[in-house]
């Protein structure tokens, strides 16, 4: 296709990521990111911190040549370390070994790194410029900035302005995309543990932390200088919500009697609590992500989903690279659009279903005795089926297979791994030769 001029609304980890690959592939990139310059007036704290990188998001910063940038700044989370109320741990690794983990990211930092990559290899990005009004007949943008307002013509827009997206919503009142927002229920804090006093990470530095109290939970992510960033989720409302809790005291309470090994490493935690917002999960569903063939939507502006699967910022990665795909190999625009929706919009519905699933999982089944035996189950059938027993956590995060297909087989293999351990307590009493022939008739083989 031939070489085009894009605008893209939204200066965050997906735009900056899009406006790189586009550069790259010659195409002039316009980026209008309503809030300032991260890199002068600081970063925005006390929501989403913390993000979780992944295989497939890894993949795409690889084919924008960003490694280095990314890999310098992330720690590596072998698994889930999950604390009961007495304050014993069990570790739940992720993968086989060390070559299958997640890595804790600062949102923050992250971002900073690819604006300045993004400016380096020529994007042209204007901060505190808020897209006021779009005109989609005329294909003009209305920018009000803190001392003037312009209007600028586009050939190609993309809304990669994240969930409260400007472009989104002026298609929502054009009538253009029907949206519904469906509401978690449940609301999160962020909180902050500090360093020790040598420095040092005061738990280990290389998990995930869950403290699952069945209805809700707390969970804690690593940082790189050696700080964790602590999540609480509770209910909205109701005996044991955050409506019911709303000063620090309370919120103390609330810590000495569900997490009072938690309580106990937070060093301010009156500060924290009254300074970190509390926040919305949701997820965001459309009826289509285009109008016509120039506007298109990606990422959270498309699909905001709720984070327990930490698969947020990696599918808006993938979204990125499946955009640029298609310029690359289609024609014309409209065929762009499409192929981009169609590849893309199962696979966002299918994640924003398994990180659903997720939440439940993490905060009322990983100290479940039952859970625990299936999920033992489920990595020897791996090493005795390889390719065509993979567990869906591992298609997911250590593998690049289409969220779709992970979700569809996740439900086969859940089946079968209940149908194997009914009645059972311990994994000697497994029949494997049951197992290898369910496995055998209803998986086929994932290529590799």
């Amino acid at each position: 296709m031939k070489r085009q001029t894009i605008h893209i609304a939204g200066a965050g980890l997906a735009g900056s990521l899009l406006a790189i690959m586009l550069v790259q592939k010659g195409h002039t990139v316009k980026v209008y990111e309503k809030r300032p310059d991260p890199r002068k007036a600081g970063m925005e704290g006390g929501r989403s911190i913390n993000l979780a990188l992944a295989y497939r998001g890894l993949y795409a910063l690889h084919q924008a040549g960003l490694d280095d940038e990314v890999m310098s700044q992330v720690v590596m989370m072998r698994g889930r370390m999950v604390h009961d109320l007495d304050g014993n741990c069990n570790f739940l690794r992720y993968g086989r070994d060390d070559s299958e983990v997640i890595w804790s990211v600062h949102r923050g930092r992250l971002n900073l790194a690819m604006i300045e990559a993004a400016e380096k290899q020529g994007v042209e990005i204007h901060f505190n410029a808020r897209i006021d009004t779009i005109d989609f007949e005329a294909k003009t943008l209305r920018i009000q900035y803190f001392d003037r307002t312009e209007t600028e013509h586009y050939q190609r827009l993309v809304g990669a302005d994240g969930a409260g997206s400007a472009v989104r919503q002026a298609m929502v009142s054009g009538g253009f995309v029907r949206e519904r927002l469906e509401s978690l229920g449940h609301h999160y804090r962020e909180l902050e543990i500090a360093p020790d006093l040598s420095g040092d990470f005061k738990l280990d530095g290389n998990s995930l932390h869950i403290w699952p109290r069945g209805g809700f939970m707390c969970i804690a992510l690593p940082n790189s200088e050696k700080t964790f960033t602590v999540t609480l989720f509770l209910p909205g409302s109701g005996e044991i919500s955050f409506e019911n809790i709303r000063s620090p005291a309370k919120g103390r309470a609330l810590f000495s009697r569900f997490f009072p090994d938690v309580l106990d490493l937070i060093a301010d935690f009156d500060h924290d609590w009254t300074h970190n917002p509390e926040s919305q999960l949701s997820s965001l569903y459309l009826d289509t992500w285009h109008y016509r063939d120039s506007v298109v939507l990606l990422g959270d502006a498309a699909h905001a989903m709720v984070p327990f699967h930490g698969q947020g910022m990696n599918c808006a990665f993938e979204d990125c690279l499946a955009l640029v795909e298609a310029i690359e190999r289609e024609s014309e625009w409209s065929g762009v659009v499409s192929a981009f929706e169609h590849e893309r919009k199962a696979n966002a519905s299918a994640i924003q279903a398994m990180a659903l699933e997720n939440y439940v999982e993490m905060r009322d089944k990983v100290d479940d005795d039952r859970f625990l035996l299936q999920r033992a189950l489920e990595r020897r059938l791996a090493e005795l089926h390889p390719g065509r027993f993979v567990p869906r956590y591992t298609m997911v995060s250590f593998r690049r297979d289409a969220y779709a297909v992970a979700f569809e087989r996740g439900k086969i293999q859940r089946r079968i791994l209940q149908t194997l351990t009914e009645g059972k307590t311990d994994i000697a009493e497994v029949d494997y030769g049951l197992a290898s022939e369910l496995i055998h008739r209803q998986l086929e083989p994932l290529n590799a």
